[in-house]
């Protein structure tokens, strides 16, 4: 997994009127939750995380919070609904031990067969929720749909990966080879 290297301040205020004049003045009101029975507030920038939000890809945050380090991953995210700016952000704090529950990206390769004979491929959900120590969370789930079949789909129960354990519903569609005009025309032996 790629690491992150990530500044805050320490917040003593935590109401809104000091949430909102944080916003005003370009930060982000932050949480930090783990080892300690208290979560702990920081405020960061948001030009400081600009590059943790907006990749598809996971990261380790290496968090200094008024010189103290810690190792902690990204939990949640909340936006704006107009504006889509960045309201607040949650983190979770990492023990080497302690298993983690992540999102992790999706990617598919090879041809499916069933896009061979015309149909379409369709990625139903971009990331899987696996848990794990965060040292066995690799940076994306690789999905083989060579064998994928016209009008066939792959669950989540159907997938396995070492070392992981899939969180995300059984029943969940990781992706489909959806039949088209064009396939479905081939399929009655007409041009």
């Amino acid at each position: 997994m790629k690491s992150f290297d990530l500044k805050g301040t320490a917040r003593t205020e935590v109401g809104k009127k000091s949430t909102n004049e944080l916003r005003k003045n370009n930060g982000i009101p932050c949480v930090l939750y783990g080892i300690e029975k208290e979560a702990k507030a920081f405020a960061v920038t948001t030009d400081a995380v600009r590059k943790l939000v907006y990749t598809p890809d996971i990261h380790v945050v290496n968090l200094t919070i008024d010189g103290v380090e810690c190792k902690a991953v990204l939990k949640d995210i909340q936006f704006h609904p107009v504006k889509d700016t960045i309201l607040h952000m949650d983190f979770l704090q990492i023990v080497e031990d302690k298993a983690i529950v992540m999102e992790v990206p999706t990617v598919l390769t090879g041809l499916a067969a069933g896009v061979k004979l015309g149909g379409k491929l369709q990625q139903a959900i971009r990331k899987i929720k696996v848990k794990a120590v965060y040292a066995n969370i690799p940076e994306k789930l690789t999905v083989d749909v060579t064998e994928l079949g016209l009008g066939k789909s792959i669950k989540v129960g159907e997938l396995s990966f070492e070392g992981l354990e899939l969180v995300t519903p059984a029943q969940t569609v990781v992706c489909s080879v959806a039949a088209t005009r064009a396939s479905r025309e081939a399929a009655n032996g007409k041009k």
